[in-house]
């Protein structure tokens, strides 16, 4: 489905790639729509099967897998549906942030109480900053190399997203995209802090 809809978007520079014998256009081209459009097909399709879980509108987790847990942002799908237009650019980073926090309470929720002590949670974001994230008990550690292909290849879905978190045209710098991670634990020890935090965050402050 995802790829029969990015060739009938593209079907117009296909022509014009194969009239002009300059094929680079087309693959680029469909390449960049494939990363815009497949989040609106993928994202309710993997949350349906129990592959994603939604702790919150805008954070989402995969499945539990060798004592790992990886965190998302929302996805494009989720930030056009989700986020008000009417909010300007300072209040709709609030409002993400509070959804973070909202996310990582239910998460913690989900699995306290039981044995999780080797558990940690791992997510990489454009929007949380090393000094908001150290607060609610994460830590900076490298990038994967393969995270890194990845945020490249979906450098444009990134732009379409982040601009709509700043309510402006935006492009993110992919040398500030921080990835943190944390002891499940940990968390759990910052819960009362979450908690408080999450409270506080109003639109128009953090």
């Amino acid at each position: 489905m995802i790829g029969f809809c990015a060739f009938i978007l593209n079907l117009p520079i296909l022509l014009i790639a194969i009239y002009s014998g300059i094929y680079l256009i087309a693959i680029l081209s469909i390449t960049i729509t494939l990363s815009v459009i497949a989040p609106f097909f993928d994202t309710p399709s993997l949350s349906k099967s129990g592959q994603l879980i939604y702790y919150a509108p805008l954070l989402l987790a995969e499945k539990e897998k060798n004592n790992l847990i990886i965190i998302h942002g929302g996805t494009l799908f989720d930030y056009y549906f989700v986020i008000n237009k009417d909010l300007n650019g300072r209040q709709r980073t609030n409002f993400i942030i509070k959804n973070y926090l909202e996310g990582i309470l239910k998460l913690i929720e989900a699995y306290e109480g039981k044995a999780n002590d080797s558990i940690k949670i791992k997510g990489t974001s454009y929007i949380l900053n090393e000094r908001t994230a150290k607060k609610i008990g994460f830590r900076t550690v490298r990038t994967d190399p393969i995270q890194k292909v990845i945020l490249i290849y979906n450098y444009v879905n990134l732009t379409i997203s982040y601009s709509i978190a700043k309510a402006k045209l935006s492009f993110p710098n992919l040398k500030e995209i921080k990835t943190f991670e944390a002891d499940l634990n940990d968390l759990i020890e910052h819960k009362e802090f979450l908690i408080d935090f999450h409270n506080r965050i109003t639109p128009d402050n953090t």
